[in-house]
């Protein structure tokens, strides 16, 4: 196997019990691996990126970021928009 971050034995495993090849599962395992790694900063810079993109003000942004940074995979305490606004912009 060529990249040292994916566990082998997850490799394995995934090839044995679907049909994926091994650089396929490779892939896989890499993307979930980068989707966990996310810190709760970048999440907001891209969300709020995309969620702009689709027109929303940033009044409305803020709403829905401080009700989807309960919902995500990483723990964070609740923010408030200033908080926010300041891990967008810096």
């Amino acid at each position: 196997m060529s990249d040292s971050t994916a566990p082998t034995e997850l490799i394995d495993h995934l090839c044995r019990s679907s049909r994926l090849t091994e650089k396929e599962a490779l892939q896989v395992v890499n993307e979930v691996l980068a989707f966990f790694d996310e810190s709760p900063e970048t999440f907001l810079r891209q969300r709020h990126q995309e969620l702009q993109a689709l027109g929303h003000s940033n009044k409305d942004i803020y709403a829905v970021l401080q009700n989807e940074l309960q919902t995500r995979r990483f723990i964070c305490k609740p923010m408030s928009t200033r908080q926010i606004r300041r891990a967008i912009y810096g």
